[in-house]
């Protein structure tokens, strides 16, 4: 049976936009979305390529570290094999760091160190800090011990990724700290001696004003004996003529010949001089007993002015010639420390003050007592040319002198104003000084408490 057509419909056609059955909106949409994706397919590639460059960078940053740290530092995986290592560490141990990459981190020490290194990575993963450990490396072309830092690696959820190694060499460090110390002692040593040639030169100067104090009442003594032992031949001679029996004409003539009444009157004469210049020899070596004092007893009270007093008359003792010696202000202060230390520091600045003056018809120091508050203060003052104003911050620096080469070390007022510090007190220039120097000691006076705890030098 044929089919039947309806020639009333007309046939049904597709649209003229449409192409396969695909309208032109469909075509706009796909072509957008590849267009979209595109684009974002070559923005990602530009980061990509940006922050490949970035890592290479990072890389190259990293690889340059690692090559110019003069330490050991090792990166390893968790598992303990060697990651990345330093061209210092692969130097000391005089192989290629190719070769020691995958190797057992704790393979890289000294075989007794091994231990302690793989104790040292566990319990840096275990505790997840830090972990400090001294290990033997193989060295070359010596062992040598290193103090080496275990520190955690970790990813980004906190957990132990890795481990860095940094080590420091310890023989170095000893090295350097060995020779630090030999230089420090030596230093001190040569400091010590110093002090004791200051030392040395103050004593030089006070055995100077012995001699010179020593020689008068001495001489003296010493020519009344040689008057007393030619008075005793007389008299000898007097009385050998009585024990022979000599007659009463013969014996007054004696005497007039002897002239035994004149010399029984310079008799006593001689012998009261003998004794006024013994005693003048005591008196002196009482003085002495006084300014040797060393200071290594306990810190005690003393009269500042009496102390002052004996320091400066010996010191203008040694120097012929030397300036005129006043002094002033209150005639007894009392203070705390070591009397022998604070004479050191009166001669100290009193021969100051006279070497200043050296030459000078009319030189004068003048010491000054008096009290401000709860401190005892000593002024020394000379009127001699004074102190450059340039001088005067480094005046109590070591070693800083306005003396001529070989007359002054230098360390006098430095020595001075230390041993100012330690009594609890201070040395420094007087303010407002019209005409030549003037220097200031302080003093914590005696029961303040300042002094009584301190005084060591």
């Amino acid at each position: 049976m044929d089919p039947t057509y309806d020639l009333s419909s007309p046939p049904t056609h597709p649209p003229a936009d449409a192409v396969g059955g695909v309208s032109d909106d469909a075509w706009v949409d796909v072509i957008s979305a590849m267009d979209r994706t595109y684009a974002e397919l070559v923005s990602y590639q530009e980061r990509l390529e940006s922050q490949n460059i970035e890592l290479q960078s990072m890389r190259g940053f990293l690889d340059s570290v690692l090559a110019s740290v003069s330490d050991i530092l090792v990166v390893a995986a968790r598992t303990g094999q060697v990651e990345q290592v330093s061209a210092s560490l692969a130097a000391r141990l005089g192989q290629p760091a190719a070769a020691l990459i995958g190797r057992r981190v704790d393979a890289l020490f000294a075989d007794d160190s091994q231990p302690a290194a793989r104790t040292a990575l566990e319990e840096c993963r275990s505790a997840r800090r830090a972990v400090t450990v001294e290990l033997q490396l193989p060295a070359h072309p010596a062992p040598m011990p290193f103090e080496v830092v275990v520190a955690p690696r970790r990813d980004d959820r906190g957990r132990v990724a890795g481990f860095v190694l940094t080590g420091r060499s310890v023989g170095e460090l000893r090295h350097a700290y060995k020779a630090l110390e030999e230089s420090h002692s030596a230093l001190k040593a040569a400091q010590g001696q110093l002090v004791r040639n200051e030392k040395l030169a103050s004593l030089g100067r006070l055995l100077a004003g012995v001699a010179h104090e020593l020689n008068n009442p001495i001489s003296f003594v010493y020519a009344n004996a040689h008057a007393l032992e030619r008075y005793a031949t007389k008299f000898e001679t007097y009385f050998d003529r009585v024990s022979d029996g000599a007659s009463r004409a013969e014996l007054i003539a004696l005497r007039e010949d002897l002239r035994l009444d004149r010399e029984l009157r310079n008799l006593r004469d001689a012998v009261r001089g003998a004794r006024d210049g013994a005693e003048r020899v005591r008196d002196i070596v009482a003085d002495l007993r006084r300014l040797s004092a060393d200071g290594t007893g306990d810190v005690a009270d003393f009269d500042l002015a009496e102390v002052a007093r004996v320091a400066a008359n010996w010191v203008l003792r040694g120097r012929a010639g030397a300036a005129r010696l006043d002094h002033k202000g209150l005639s007894s202060v009392m203070v705390r420390g070591r009397a022998g230390h604070i004479q050191q520091v009166v001669m100290n600045l009193v021969q100051n003050a006279l070497d200043a003056l050296d030459g000078q018809a009319d030189g004068q120091v003048t010491l000054t007592h008096m009290i401000a508050g709860d401190r005892a203060i000593l002024q020394v003052h000379d009127n001699g040319p004074g102190i450059a104003p340039d001088a005067q911050a480094a005046i109590f620096d070591p070693f800083f002198t306005t003396k001529p080469v070989g007359q002054g070390t230098g360390l006098g007022l430095s020595i001075s104003h230390k041993i100012a510090q330690e009594h609890g007190g201070h040395l420094r220039l007087c303010p407002d000084t019209l005409r030549g120097a003037c220097f200031q000691l302080e003093l914590p006076l005696a029961g303040h408490g300042a002094g009584q705890d301190r005084g060591q030098a």
